[in-house]
Formats: C-alpha cells, sequence, structure tokens
C-alpha cells in the first residue's frame, strides 16, 4: 500500500516538474486566448439544456413563487407596520 502511494506520488512530482520547466505565457497571448476559447466551446458541448416545456415550466414556477413571497413579506411588513405605529401612539 505503501508502495502506490509512493509511485502515484512521483507521478505528481514529475508533473510538477515538467510545469515548472515550461515557460509562463502570457493570459493575453493570443495562442491562450484561442485555446481558453476551445476549452470553453468543449465544455458548452457538455451541457445537456433542458426542452423548451420545462423551461416554460420552470419559469412559471419562479414567477409565480415571486409573486406569493412578495404578498406574504408585504403583508408582514404592513402589518408590524400597524403593530409598531399603535404602540408608540400609545
Amino acid at each position: 500500500m505503501a508502495n502506490k502511494k509512493k509511485k502515484s506520488s512521483s507521478k505528481v512530482g514529475q508533473k510538477r516538474q515538467v510545469e515548472a520547466d515550461a515557460p509562463k505565457r502570457s493570459p493575453f497571448a493570443p495562442s491562450t486566448i484561442r485555446d481558453f476559447y476551445h476549452e470553453v466551446v468543449a465544455e458548452f458541448k457538455k451541457i445537456v439544456w433542458p426542452d423548451r416545456k420545462v423551461t416554460t415550466g420552470l419559469t412559471g414556477f419562479v414567477i409565480v413563487l415571486t409573486v406569493v413571497l412578495s404578498l406574504y413579506l408585504g403583508s408582514v411588513d404592513f402589518f408590524l407596520g400597524k403593530l409598531v405605529s399603535m404602540v408608540l401612539q400609545q
């Protein structure tokens, strides 16, 4: 078991050595920007987008939930404001 850990750590050490030997590239170099763009495109291809029916249903749910919570919080604010004003008037 100790041998396995030693082997895996030596591979990590070799990788770090290779990365340390590589020259530092500017993040704004054209090749770096091109590599980043290609990585972003590859990641976007992995995304599983929901279909229109699911998106519409979830959007409707969010809108209804927002309206319900707004009414609830507004009413709580209104009643607490009335309660505080009654207490302060006496």
